[in-house]
Parts: structure tokens; C-alpha cells; sequence
């Protein structure tokens, strides 16, 4: 089962040029198993510890939040239960050039909270494919939504789950790469439950 267009927010104005097209039938299903297929391919570079190869699916202009969730007062969650990209303190708030670095930080072999690497496994779900947008450059830009479960151990007994939606944009550009363009990251948690947030979502 798709998503309908209105089954996925609003696109934010950096995503918002280009000029939605309908898809539909075996177009669609065909979109839809690509638009899988990447998700899991992404899962599986992770879990793998591949992340140079993991680096190379996500896009130059990368934009990569991960809010603070906040417990506020009924009927203003959605104006303010997430923190805001660039305007508050967030979990993440990160582009391809800092994810690179984090890479690079884990390669030393001298990363304080992964050395030991920790063992982690990603679970990729209910995945929704929601507008599809041609842009002026020649690419493609598809919204979609799933839900994630992110299992970390680490050394020999600390063990952490991360439970919650991601809501991305995918790129195939003009060549026909798939590439993740933008990353949302809505955590199911208040308080931080782990000691560390080294994994990647």
C-alpha cells in the first residue's frame, strides 16, 4: 500500500521547487521497490560497518535533524513538542561534511564510545512513498516515510534500542543514482536513554 499525498507533511521550502507529478500504477510500484531497495541498502552499509559506502548514498546538500522531543501541554504538540532545525538545540543538526567527519572520527580506532565498534542492526518499516517532485536540474525528488528500529550493543552488556519515523527525501538524479537528500529523525523518547548517540540513523 502507498501513500496518498496528503499522507506525508508538507515538503520544507529548501525541497519545495520543484514541480509535483503524479505516479501512478506499475510506475508507482516500480518507484515504490527502488525507493525500498535503497532504505534497506542503506540499512545493510550500517549494519555492515561500510560507511564510506554508506557516505557515498547520501547527497552533496545533505540536511540531516534529529529534534529534542518535548512533553508540552495538549493541542500545541504540533507547533511545539519537536525543537526546530536551525532555530533550537537538537540531537542532530548535521550535513554530509559533519557525518563524514564522525566516519572519519570511528576509523581512528580511538573513538572513546566505539572502541570496541559497537553491533547494530537496523529494522526498516511501514515505509510510505508519499510526492514526487521534477526538478529543474533534471532529478527526481520523492518524500517517504517509514518507521525505524535501531538495536546498539555495546562491550558486553549495554544494550539500547531507538525507536521511531523517519521522514526523508529521496534524489535519483539525472544519471539515475539514488541518493538521500534530507533526513528527519523523529525519536520516540523525551529523555535520552542511552549514554551516547554514536550510531547512524
Amino acid at each position: 500500500m502507498t501513500a496518498s499525498l496528503s499522507s506525508v507533511a508538507e515538503p520544507p521550502a529548501d525541497q519545495a521547487a520543484g514541480a509535483i507529478v503524479e505516479v501512478t500504477g506499475v510506475d508507482r510500484l516500480l518507484l515504490r521497490q527502488e525507493v525500498e531497495e535503497f532504505l534497506y541498502r542503506e540499512a545493510e552499509m550500517l549494519d555492515s560497518r561500510r560507511f564510506e559506502e554508506w557516505l557515498d548514498m547520501l547527497a552533496e546538500d545533505l540536511i540531516y535533524h534529529m529534534p529534542i522531543r518535548r512533553n508540552v501541554k495538549y493541542g500545541t504538540h504540533e507547533q511545539a513538542e519537536n525543537t526546530r532545525q536551525d532555530k533550537d538545540i537538537s540531537w542532530f543538526d548535521e550535513d554530509k561534511w559533519t557525518l563524514r567527519k564522525r566516519v572519519e572520527q570511528i576509523r581512528t580506532g580511538v573513538h572513546w564510545a566505539e572502541e570496541p565498534l559497537s553491533r547494530v542492526c537496523h529494522q526498516v518499516s511501514n515505509v510510505l512513498v508519499g510526492p514526487v517532485r521534477d526538478m529543474a536540474d533534471g532529478s527526481r525528488e520523492v518524500d517517504v516515510s517509514c518507521r525505524f528500529l535501531v538495536y546498539q550493543n555495546r562491550v558486553e552488556y549495554e544494550t539500547y534500542f531507538f525507536v521511531g519515523k523517519r521522514n526523508d527525501v529521496l534524489r535519483r538524479t539525472a544519471g539515475g543514482k539514488w541518493e538521500l537528500r534530507r533526513r528527519e529523525i523523529i525519536l520516540d523518547q523525551n529523555v535520552l536513554l542511552a549514554k551516547n548517540l554514536t550510531v547512524f540513523f
